[in-house]
This record gives C-alpha cells, structure tokens and sequence, in this order.
C-alpha cells in the first residue's frame, strides 16, 4: 500500500478543488480528462477514455488471427434485392 498524503479543499470560483501532488497523477496515470464517481461513500477519480479509443487496433488484433468474420453471415445471406438491384 502507498504512503497517505494529505492536502485541503481550496475555493476555485464558485466551486472547490484539491491539488493532487504530480506524483500520485504519474503512479495513476491522470493527465488532462477525468472521470469522476462516488462509490461506497468515497470519491474516484479514474482516467477518462475515449468511447472506442481502441477499436483500430482491436480490429488489426482481430484480422491478424482471422477473427474478423461475420457471424451470422451464413443467417443473413444475399436478398433477391441485393443479387438483382443493388449495386456494388
């Protein structure tokens, strides 16, 4: 377990904030965007992601193991509509 540090709850305009030492920021991995939740009566402070930051290179992962198929490609299957009016 790390050491506790201590620090007080400033006045930032209408609003209050801590400072976090630039040492426990590097051990977590903060930088600019958090995200911010209460849980069991304490306050997280957790980095913030990108909705689908990694899907580019999940997706090379996947192609790379020729796991990028369709599943249900065999279901699905080609219309009339597709075979004779659409076109590609």
């Amino acid at each position: 377990m790390s050491a506790v540090m201590k620090t007080r709850i400033i006045k930032i305009g209408n609003s209050k904030g801590i400072r976090i030492p630039k040492s426990l920021l590097d051990q977590v991995g903060l930088s600019e965007e958090v995200e911010l939740a209460v849980q069991r009566n304490r306050l997280v402070i957790r980095p913030a992601h990108r909705p689908r930051h990694d899907w580019e290179e999940q997706f090379r992962a996947m192609a790379k193991q020729g796991d990028d198929r369709l599943l249900d490609a065999e279901v699905i299957g080609l219309t009339e509509w597709d075979e004779n009016e659409w076109e590609w």
